[in-house]
This record gives structure tokens, sequence and C-alpha cells, in this order.
């Protein structure tokens, strides 16, 4: 059953990735504004004293694939992550950094290479632990952070009320390729985690798994 559920999210997964989006530019019309702090983190996967583990859900095109997802920072600048089934089988295992990527394990079903590289790039901008804040806008809400890496911009949205960080958009210079967001326990953890892409038709969901 896992296996069948495994393929039909690749076959939809291959179907889509040449779909486009009609996604525009995240800050476009907002206020520019100086810039307050021009270094700012991402706090959610700062502990090495922690395994963040998760509830997954992935859905490509109509098709969901369910499991555990388990994060772990090794060292200063690379995370494990775990991808097994509810029964605990491995599916997916690599380390991330911000310049390396290593597949540890991988089931035949998910070796694809374009599967591979989206994951590879979602979780690099999940776990990407600093940004250097080049400009910064303001809404109602939140102040707004954007911080150009190569040839993309990542927009940082913080709380104007505690601080914390709601929600990131990954775009490129004309417009939006996916958003993180978060819903917060405290500034420090996020206990529901939504990476929605804007070009393909994937929603991964992630939320903490508490098995005391």
């Amino acid at each position: 059953m896992v296996r069948s559920k495994i393929l039909f999210l690749i076959i939809s997964f291959l179907l889509v990735t040449s779909l486009n989006s009609c996604g525009t530019n995240p800050i476009k019309q907002l206020n520019e504004v100086a810039v307050v702090n021009e270094n700012r983190i991402a706090p959610y996967f700062l502990s090495k004293d922690i395994d963040y583990v998760y509830r997954a859900n992935i859905t490509v095109y109509g098709n969901d694939l369910s499991g555990i997802v388990v994060i772990k920072k090794i060292n200063e600048t690379m995370h494990r992550v775990v991808f097994t089934t509810e029964f605990g089988n491995k599916l997916l295992d690599f380390e991330i950094s911000e310049t390396t990527f290593k597949v540890n394990a991988i089931v035949d079903e998910l070796n694809r290479k374009i599967l591979v590289n989206t994951l590879k790039n979602d979780f690099r901008i999940l776990l990407r632990k600093s940004y250097k804040i080049d400009k910064q806008f303001e809404e109602d809400k939140y102040q707004i952070g954007e911080s150009k890496i190569g040839n993309r911009y990542d927009y940082l949205y913080f709380s104007k009320n505690g601080g914390e960080l709601m929600r990131i958009i990954h775009a490129s210079k004309r417009k939006e390729k996916l958003s993180i967001s978060y819903t917060v326990e405290s500034n420090i953890f996020a206990n529901k985690i939504v990476i929605q892409h804007q070009n393909i038709k994937l929603r991964i969901e992630l939320n903490y798994f508490n098995n005391q």
C-alpha cells in the first residue's frame, strides 16, 4: 500500500512540474522602510539537543503520502532529515547544509532527481539559520525583511506583536515560488509548518508529533 502511494505521488509530481502559476511579487505595493536589523535568525531548528519530530503529509495534485519526519541538527552547519512511514520504515535519509547535500538512504520509488532536488531546495530554505537583510518593508501585521541569495529572494515575515517569524516567501525577481508558513508555540519552536509551492501543485504539511 505504501509503495503504491509513493508511485502515485511520483507520477503526479512528474506530471505537474511543468505547470506554471500566476504568483506575483510578494512585496509589490508595500512601503519600504529603513532596515532596523541587518542580520535576522530563523530560530526553529537551532538546538542540537532536540530531535524535531513531525507528522508529515505530502500532497501532489490530490495524491497524499503520510509519514514521520525527524530533523536533527548534527553540527553548526548541518542537519539530518529522515522520512519514515507511520510504521517506522525508512523512505529517505539525507544530510543537508547551506552548501552540501548527501543522501544516506532512499527507496527506489522516491529516487527521482527532480523530486530529490525539490526536497533539497525546500529543506535548505526551511533549515537556513541566518539571513542578511538588504531591504525592509512593512504592512499592518508584519515587518518584512528581504534577503537576496544568488538570483532568488527570501522574504521573512516577522510579527509586529511578538517578533516571531511567521512566514518565509521564496521568490524570483518577479513572482513567488514557494511559501513556508509557521504556527508557533514560542519564538523558538514551530508546532506546525506548511510548505506550499506556487509553480507546482506540491504541499508539505508538518505537525509536531508529541508521543508522550
